[in-house]
């Protein structure tokens, strides 16, 4: 069966590698298609003033399974590449959790019932809503907003402020008020009720691209697969046996492709065929939300309390001690998930307005030596309740559909991601 495949993975992100891999693992010929001059797609490494940064500061969580999986069958490894962290929530000066080293869920329940900066009674509302789900087996009868869902379970506005918007937040990278509460349930479900280090955050102590998607491409390249750097796809023409690929370099056949490119290049290759005209338009009917990452660069004696923390009602969200995580003292990220006021403001102001909330916050008086704000205006699509996401099989069985934003029980994540391209690898080698 191996031998008369030969698979065109389109885009070399998480979901793209992550279908290579899998595919060179049967003995599928596979070629990665990528059309930036690195891998990764919206979670890469980059370089500014010397100093390697990602386009964004992701975290993984223990229940990633599939990604952690794949990182170690590549050769990482876990310890080595991550700081892992116990489930701890810090909202400076406003807000703390701190899970015990208990089993599950009683790690949580503790932590719940033990959290600074909360009331007696929002403690036991908070404790009381994760036992609702449970009883609930995660499943709820229908999708509403997260912020409904809250308000059903008596979760008032200074709980809902503390704790459950910014793990909302940074979880689905969609306001409360717009945010799936299936999807963020599911959430909660993996990452707070299962195994105990499920709940591990684990921050990564090299660039997301080096993490996984380079070493991915050498293991594919050493089973005799091809990644194509800088080699982006144009037009797909189907025919009886295959689909034919063109690329500035000439036109390729393959037996199937992956389509994992971001939404908006998919649905651009994938137009011109009338058979995918549904497929089209559930990738054209997704909203985006953005995330904005701001770097500073302080002088090395520079630090945070903690490698990772968060700020109430400021314009920074959640901060990250680069100097604690990976040995890049003095560097500080700043990141702003979800659409805001911030998007108005010029990017220099914005870093001003970081500086002094940093100041204001924990004192640093010295100035940046640098800043460097990245904007990902279209970072993840916008998670909202009964959204109809793209399957990844389409209705024609040689072309699939990997990515964040196809059908899958997470939002767009790393783990999503991941998932995804396995999906499509599965179906092929079946």
């Amino acid at each position: 069966m191996a031998q008369e495949l030969n698979v065109a993975v389109i885009g070399g992100g998480y979901a793209g590698m992550a279908a290579a891999v899998a595919l060179a693992d049967c003995n599928i010929p596979v070629s990665v298609f990528e059309s930036a001059q690195q891998l990764g797609g919206r979670a890469r490494g980059v370089s500014y003033n010397g100093t390697p940064l990602d386009n964004g500061q992701h975290l993984l969580l223990g229940c990633y399974v599939q990604t952690l999986h794949l990182i170690e069958k590549v050769g990482g490894n876990i310890e080595q590449d991550f700081l892992r962290l116990p489930l701890q929530l810090d909202l400076h000066g406003e807000f703390s959790l701190r899970a015990p080293h208990l089993p599950a869920p009683l790690h949580l329940l503790v932590a719940l019932l033990t959290a600074q900066g909360l009331t007696i009674v929002e403690r036991l509302n908070a404790a009381r809503f994760m036992r609702a789900l449970r009883r609930m087996k995660f499943s709820l009868p229908g999708d509403i907003t997260v912020t409904e869902l809250l308000a059903q379970h008596q979760q008032d506005k200074a709980l809902a402020e503390k704790l459950w918007e910014p793990l909302c937040v940074a979880a689905l990278n969609t306001p409360m008020h717009k945010a799936s509460a299936r999807i963020f349930v599911n959430v909660l479900r993996d990452a707070l009720n299962r195994s105990r280090d499920d709940s591990d955050m684990l921050l990564p102590r090299i660039n997301f691209t080096a993490l996984f998607p380079q070493r991915a491409a050498n293991y594919v390249e050493q089973r005799g697969g091809k990644v194509n750097i800088a080699c982006g796809v144009e037009a797909l023409k189907l025919s009886e046996d295959g689909i034919e690929i063109s690329t500035a370099h000439g036109t390729e056949k393959f037996s199937h492709v992956v389509c994992a490119a971001p939404p908006a290049v998919a649905a651009k290759l994938l137009r011109p065929i009338p058979e995918l005209e549904e497929t089209v338009a559930r990738i054209d009917s997704l909203e985006h939300q953005p995330i904005y990452t701001v770097y500073l660069q302080y002088p090395t004696h520079v630090t945070l309390p903690y490698p990772m923390l968060g700020l109430h009602r400021r314009h920074s969200q959640w901060l990250f001690d680069k100097g604690r995580i990976a040995g890049q003292h003095g560097l500080l990220a700043a990141v702003i998930s979800a659409e805001g006021l911030h998007q108005e403001l010029p990017q220099a102001e914005l870093a001003q307005k970081v500086v002094a909330e940093l100041r204001e916050e924990f004192g640093i008086a010295e100035q940046p030596e640098w800043h460097k704000v990245i904007a990902e205006k279209r970072a993840t699509f916008c998670c909202s309740p009964n959204l109809n996401r793209p399957l990844q099989l389409t209705p024609l069985p040689r072309l699939l559909l990997a990515g964040d934003y196809t059908a899958g029980d997470y939002p767009a994540t790393l783990e999503g991601a991941v998932i995804s391209g396995l999906k499509c690898a599965d179906v092929i080698s079946a």
